[in-house]
């Protein structure tokens, strides 16, 4: 079926793209501010290098895997270099085609952001970057051709609206793979490894809040009710987790803390997307708490673990996705989802079957590639840095840089027979200005 392009709809799409590519940034402030102050700058640059590597790979090669005809597990070769994506729209759509893979470029850009939020603080960049690459391909494209382009769960009638398979998902059980494989930061269950400023988490979770008005409501591909009803449950669902996380907090600690905050708020935007066009409001705002509860005590019990899944995505983003994915299988109204279907609570179990499929596919295909392929990748490139290098902090080995440089306290350090400049290690006045190689 052709359709014809609106210029309502395309000015809305636009919009929304513009919005979700904002998010790896805020993403990346998120981040950086969770973090040691060592390693604000390498954090940020993890999402900032997704910008660009996953960018480029989803051009290339991955909006055809994910979206070209193709078969029940992946799709074809068709859109290959962008080959046969212009002005003209997809079938059934009203926004031109190029338009189309942008907005979904921005996708598979956060996605493969989100998984470096496991290995921060001990990840190679350059393995990062080989891994991003890959990831973004292999994993990422596949779990969206599943999803969106004619793959099998789609086949099967699972319902996701704006990524709970392929980002949330994808992203958490990836990032318990990536944790597993890279290790455990060397001083994890030593040392009290806190984040270094809240003030940065917040504003990054409020600017991905911002934009995720464009991810969500930008899923329903054009100025339409559907794309209404995931706006105003983007609103609904955040605020609600937030609610909840405070009295989560307060029972346990008598104590809100910003972190908390901040984290809840992406809960709740996570916990929405696969269900924001299909469920009802008042349905969504119960969404918040039920997301809460669950991501909230995973990151309670996270420090009793071994793994070292550093900023909590596994809680934050699968877990969460997980929660909405299967919340469309019990409230999911034919009336409010432009009669898609109802879920168990209306009348219609197997709905819930569906959604149950989906989540088993999906974590067990994004933990097993993912750990496979860092596996692989490990056999080529060392993933991780030395013990001396973490110590010394991945802004500086890294990059040569720092993101706080005082000009106070500075020394020299020299990796091999490279000085890299700019250092501004925390030592006392006695040390100042000493060569320290690694």
């Amino acid at each position: 079926m052709s359709s014809a392009v609106n210029a309502g709809d395309t000015a809305w799409m636009l919009a929304a793209t513009a919005l979700v590519l904002l998010m790896t940034p805020a993403l990346g402030l998120f981040y950086a501010g969770l973090v040691r102050s060592k390693n604000t700058l390498n954090t940020f640059m993890m999402c900032v290098a997704a910008l660009a590597i996953a960018t480029i790979t989803w051009a290339l090669v991955g909006y055809s895997i994910a979206f070209a005809p193709g078969n029940a597990l992946v799709g074809g070769l068709d859109h290959v270099g962008l080959s046969g994506v212009a002005f003209e729209p997809r079938d059934g759509q009203t926004i031109p085609h190029l338009l189309f893979m942008a907005f979904q470029a921005t996708f598979c850009i956060i996605t493969t952001a989100l998984v470096a939020g496991a290995v921060v603080e001990r990840m190679r960049f350059g393995a990062f970057l080989v891994f991003a690459a890959l990831w973004s391909v292999l994993v990422y494209a596949v779990l969206a051709h599943w999803a969106w382009g004619g793959g099998w769960l789609q086949e099967l009638g699972a319902l996701d609206y704006a990524g709970g398979i392929p980002v949330e998902m994808g992203s958490g059980f990836s990032a318990l793979a990536a944790a597993m494989v890279v290790g455990a930061r060397r001083d994890h269950g030593r040392l009290a490894l806190l984040p270094h400023n809240s003030v940065y988490v917040l504003l990054g979770a409020g600017l991905l809040w911002f934009g995720w008005f464009g991810f969500n409501g930008g899923s329903g591909l054009g100025a339409n009710d559907s794309s209404v009803l995931a706006f105003v449950n983007t609103v609904l669902t955040p605020a609600c987790a937030l609610a909840a996380w405070f009295v989560l907090d307060l029972i346990r600690s008598r104590q809100v803390t910003a972190i908390g905050a901040a984290t809840a708020i992406v809960v709740g935007c996570v916990g929405i997307t696969p269900a924001a066009g299909y469920i009802s409001p008042i349905w969504a705002m119960v969404l918040g708490v039920v997301a809460a509860i669950p991501s909230y005590f995973v990151i309670m019990w996270r420090p009793r673990w071994r793994v070292d899944e550093t900023l909590d995505v596994l809680a934050a983003h699968g877990v969460a996705g997980l929660t909405g994915i299967v919340f469309i299988g019990l409230v999911a109204q034919a009336g409010w989802n432009g009669g898609l279907g109802d879920g168990a609570f209306y009348g219609d179990l197997g709905q819930l079957g569906k959604q149950l499929v989906a989540v088993l596919a999906a974590t067990t295909y994004a933990f097993g590639a993912t750990f496979v392929l860092l596996k692989l990748i490990g056999l080529v490139i060392p993933l991780r840095a030395t013990a001396s290098e973490e110590a010394i902090g991945m802004d500086i080995i890294a990059h040569g840089e720092e993101a706080y440089a005082t000009g106070e306290g500075a020394i020299l350090v020299a990796v091999g027979d490279k000085p890299l400049r700019n250092s501004a290690l925390e030592v006392g006045s006695d040390r100042e200005h000493t060569p320290v190689r690694v």
